[in-house]
């Protein structure tokens, strides 16, 4: 049986990896690529979907979260599965696009008679109240359609030589404020493990809510201390000022996505990975220190970058805001 996958999010390197993977897997013909920007150039070769199948029979199209374009694409291609990783989540999404892109592709799935699978993407750095109605809404598919199996994965925090997220921009930078008194362990996924395991749940009939995440953990001020990064402990009042300053433009890494990282303790509880390994028969190949420790090896051999992080001078502003001076 051969069958034609639709990704979203393939503007993100993780998304586009899925989809090139995807399409050397037997009994796939043709694998969409769907999303508001196209995919990174060093994510292989693709084709317009205008075009019919391209090289490996990976294509992309290009899709608006704020039309109804997503659903004419499911229904012209015949997609028979869907994975949805995100519309145009290297960007930065804003709740209301997370939570509208996985409406539109919902939506969509409801609406085809091909689709028979759909697996769609969580992850530990959205809010609890927006992972929640994500995953919510999601499983609420299969009691619509019956006959649709459907999976959820929520992945810890991704991590590996190429990534790049607001979590690891926030590592990266010269101040990282944390909050005070709280030293937070941090699970990882590493970028390998996350797509096979999406390749794997898209392929298979599993259906519910899984986590996906290296074992063990590690604390925060760990992480801090192998990037090298200047730890700067802050009241929790004093993230608002920092996604102040982030919302204006000031400094670019303080998003609302990290402030709330670095000030739960989430991050390393509540993610049971036995379900998974059960369900895949597969395991992730890299602990949550072992996938750190690829992050730091690749930083090692980058050249020095200077954005709009947090400078001395917003130290100060930051101390006299939290301090009421």
């Amino acid at each position: 049986m051969t069958r034609v996958v639709l990704v979203t999010g393939v503007s993100s390197p993780l998304a586009a990896r899925v989809a090139q993977a995807l399409s050397a897997e037997p009994g796939v013909r043709r694998v969409i690529g769907a999303d508001s920007a196209p995919p990174p150039a060093e994510a292989g070769p693709w084709s317009s979907a205008e075009d019919g199948d391209g090289p490996g029979g990976v294509e992309y199209v290009h899709v608006g979260l704020h039309d109804e374009s997503l659903g004419q694409i499911v229904a012209d291609s015949g997609a028979e599965i869907i994975l949805h990783l995100g519309l145009d989540t290297a960007r930065g999404p804003h709740r209301e696009d997370t939570l509208l892109g996985t409406m539109r592709v919902l939506a969509a799935a409801q609406r085809s008679a091909r689709v028979k699978r759909v697996v769609v993407r969580s992850s530990a750095s959205l809010d609890a109240d927006d992972a929640a109605e994500v995953e919510r809404d999601t499983l609420g598919l299969q009691r619509r359609r019956p006959d649709v199996s459907v999976a959820v994965l929520r992945l810890a925090n991704l991590i590996g030589p190429s990534v790049d997220t607001p979590l690891t921009r926030y590592l990266g930078a010269r101040f990282v404020p944390t909050v005070l008194g709280s030293d937070p362990s941090v699970r990882f996924v590493h970028e390998d493990d996350a797509a096979e395991a999406l390749v794997r749940m898209a392929l298979s009939d599993e259906t519910g809510h899984f986590d996906v995440a290296g074992a063990d953990s590690v604390p925060l001020s760990d992480c801090l201390r192998r990037v090298g990064g200047q730890r700067l402990p802050v009241p929790a009042r004093g993230l608002k000022v920092l996604r102040s300053m982030a919302k204006h433009g000031r400094i670019d890494y303080a998003s609302a996505s990290n402030t709330r990282a670095v000030s739960v303790g989430r991050l390393a509880t509540g993610m049971d990975t036995a379900p998974l390994e059960k369900a895949l028969d597969w395991s992730p190949s890299y602990s949550s220190p072992q996938a750190f420790e690829t992050f730091v090896g690749s930083r090692a051999h980058a050249a020095p970058t200077r954005g709009a992080g947090l400078r001395p001078v917003h130290v100060l502003a930051l101390a006299r805001a939290t301090l009421g001076r």
